[in-house]
């Protein structure tokens, strides 16, 4: 029997259970946002969908939407992160600020909210990225370690958003 006491397990069970509630996809971001804090750390938590046709990336899911709105839009451009997160299905880890600024058009945004450090999980499903996992906190918190996690977290947020398309 597994152990109650564990909080991955609680974690990963107070997703499960978001599942079936009623207010989706929200409920199911909101317990994967939790989990995704307890276990890994973050200060900035977004979820974005790939639009291929449309070239851009839409987010469906933000922590601070004052900062990062849902529905906002980010264009998708031909550089090495697109290439390895959206095109190989590969996550990306930027360590500092200096990797924030050389990967994200809107960096200045990103480093006044106290985040220099990214954890770009892909959200995968039959060999094709959906979108994007996105933790952001302080210098040097992620590395690779926390990349197991992340993917049961970016699973669980594919079952959400394919129930409930766009």
């Amino acid at each position: 029997m597994a152990d109650p006491e564990n909080p991955m397990l609680r974690q990963l069970a107070d997703v499960a259970r978001a599942h079936d509630d009623a207010c989706q996809p929200r409920a199911s971001f909101e317990a994967i946002d939790r989990a995704a804090a307890a276990l890994i750390g973050h200060r900035l938590f977004t979820i974005l969908v790939h639009h291929r046709a449309e070239q851009a990336s839409q987010r469906i899911y933000s922590n601070m939407p004052e900062a990062y709105p849902v529905k906002g839009r980010k264009p998708i451009t031909d550089t090495p992160w697109m290439r390895r997160v959206m095109v190989q299905g590969l996550p990306y880890i930027g360590r500092n600020a200096d990797d924030i600024r050389e990967v994200f058009f809107d960096h200045a945004l990103i480093l006044s909210l106290g985040c220099q450090s990214v954890l770009n999980m892909p959200l995968r499903w039959q060999g094709q990225t959906l979108g994007t996992l996105n933790l952001l906190h302080q210098q040097d918190w992620y590395a690779p370690h926390h990349v197991e996690m992340a993917s049961v977290l970016a699973q669980l947020a594919v079952v959400a958003i394919l129930a409930n398309p766009l």
